[in-house]
């Protein structure tokens, strides 16, 4: 399990979460979560079957992390991207071992969740597609 501070919460050993969920979580209202996707391009919940939110990992340790910045540390949300841009720019990928999920029935669909976060990864790092699938 990833370490956490006394001030952040425990983080739940799931793959994905629902809006409520992180909302508890990160101890906002889920329409200042929904407000923050609009603003922060590194928050990307993925759209179940039922299109509800479904958060990974890492967009809930995002989320507490704009959360510091925004509410403890006093940043502005322009100055929370930038502050978020210039991290990742000057970090090396940290890639966290991720459970596996479980194939139930629809590989498909999991597939396509795979690709399109991995997509969206190299969106995050500046890379463009070289051709076609």
């Amino acid at each position: 399990m990833k370490q956490t501070t006394p001030d952040s919460p425990q983080i739940p050993d799931k793959v994905y979460f629902r809006i409520g969920e992180v909302s508890r979580l990160v101890g906002v209202d889920t329409h200042v979560l929904r407000y923050w996707e609009t603003e922060f391009s590194l928050i990307k919940p993925f759209r179940g079957k039922s299109k509800q939110r479904l958060y990974r990992r890492q967009d809930v340790e995002n989320l507490l992390h704009i959360k510091v910045l925004l509410h403890d540390e006093g940043y502005t949300i322009s100055g929370a991207r930038k502050y978020l841009k210039n991290a990742l720019r000057n970090k090396t990928v940290n890639l966290e071992k991720v459970p596996p999920a479980k194939c139930s029935g629809d590989s498909e669909q999991l597939l396509y969740t795979v690709k399109k976060e991995l997509q969206d990864i190299l969106a995050q790092l500046g890379w463009s597609k070289s051709g076609d699938d």
